[in-house]
């Protein structure tokens, strides 16, 4: 799923560079980028230690996604403050297809 929200994030810099510039590049680097680094923490925190319950296996995933939430609003929220020449809108559809490729990620089989 990383390397699908990599293409995403890839492919809407260059798009959004086409018609923003480099600043429109660059928001939709970082809007794909909030996502794909958040996935990836949320990897390591469910993959580390070992559980034989369910209720072990639940509660590393609820510990995944609320270090995939926070790193999120964290993240949303440097980007938003720290660059003044941000272009919301490749910023946000990028995050926002990223995130929705995320959220499709177990219908794909591979």
């Amino acid at each position: 799923m990383l390397r699908w929200q990599a293409i995403i994030t890839m492919i809407a810099a260059v798009i959004a560079g086409g018609v923003a510039g480099v600043d429109g590049a660059l928001s939709a680097f970082l809007g794909g980028i909030v996502n794909l680094s958040a996935g990836v923490a949320y990897a390591f925190v469910v993959g580390i230690g070992h559980t034989n319950t369910a209720g072990g296996t639940l509660v590393k995933m609820f510990r995944g996604e609320a270090v995939k939430i926070a790193l999120i609003v964290i993240q949303l929220w440097l980007i938003l403050t720290m660059y003044h020449d941000i272009v919301t809108a490749a910023f946000f559809a990028a995050f926002i297809v990223t995130a929705l490729a995320f959220a499709t990620a177990f219908t794909v089989r591979e």
